[in-house]
């Protein structure tokens, strides 16, 4: 069994594979972060055969951890990579008990972080890789997390999963040297994983204080609309996906982002679109 040991932000992962292939892979697209064999992990995960046939004769990978969702079909032996990007989600998702998680994006700068949630296909990952390259630093892009105590988030820079046309638009704006391989015909269409840049991995363990919260929608008219508080704490229950296990202190948690934090839904027909509301709204916060 080989494997592959990364630290990204506050947490570690490490990866298990009977191919190395996938975690040579995956060691390029973490190149930049802290990888370290002798570090404890806080959570695991294993890729393997679903049987021994599936080893050898068009292979599939199984998606095996600490944590594992018994219904999961296994992916095919080239989107391996894939299956270990699934496997930290699913994780962290399913195993976080300290700090509040959130389905979202997130952006940082002068210490005020942009926290960008929606539906999957609303494009908060691609504006905030977009961001990420015209002077924000890109904190994370499929959890945000917030600590209950200090309020803060922090950061958890993972490489951006970007999916079908997004993959097009990104190129416009980095060099190939950023991207992983592409991965045709997944469950979610064709997707690459886009580097961070090396900033926003040597700064992974400084936090930010939440100052905005952004709902997305990507194809849609210019606009801009307030989003009261009872309505932002009910769609962030349900981008959180281990409020109900914080308790008390999940509500807390979220009752203060909601209370200090204003919240605006954003509609836009393209990613500079986009960029443009999203800086027009964090100039106002000053």
């Amino acid at each position: 069994m080989h494997s592959f040991t990364v630290s990204v932000g506050p947490r570690s992962f490490r990866i298990g594979s009977v191919w190395k292939a996938p975690l040579a892979q995956l060691a390029r697209l973490y190149a930049h972060y802290p990888q370290s064999a002798e570090a404890i992990a806080h959570y695991r995960i294993r890729l393997d055969a679903p049987s021994w046939l599936r080893r050898h004769i068009r292979p599939q990978v199984a998606i095996q951890g600490d944590y594992t969702l018994p219904e999961a079909v296994p992916l095919p032996y080239d989107q391996a990579i894939l299956a270990a990007e699934m496997g930290m989600n699913l994780q962290i998702a399913l195993g976080e008990r300290r700090l509040m998680l959130l389905h979202a994006a997130s952006v940082e700068k002068d210490g005020k972080v942009l926290i960008l949630t929606g539906e999957s296909g609303s494009g908060k990952s691609t504006l905030a890789a977009m961001l990420g390259e015209q002077g924000w630093r890109l904190m994370g892009d499929e959890f945000a997390l917030i600590d209950p105590e200090t309020g803060q988030a922090l950061p958890f820079p993972r490489p951006v999963s970007l999916k079908n046309e997004a993959i097009a638009a990104m190129q416009a704006l980095a060099g190939e040297e950023r991207f992983g391989p592409l991965l045709k015909d997944t469950p979610k269409g064709d997707i690459r994983h886009f580097m961070p840049r090396a900033e926003a991995v040597s700064r992974m363990t400084e936090p930010g204080t939440p100052a905005l919260i952004l709902f997305p929608r990507f194809g849609a008219r210019r606009a801009i609309r307030p989003v009261g508080q009872g309505e932002a704490f009910v769609r962030l229950t349900q981008a959180s996906t281990n409020y109900t296990m914080l308790g008390e202190r999940g509500f807390s948690a979220l009752t203060h982002l909601v209370q200090s934090v204003p919240a605006r839904a954003i509609d836009y027909m393209s990613g500079a679109e986009g960029i443009s509301l999203v800086e027009s709204l964090f100039e106002d916060l000053a």
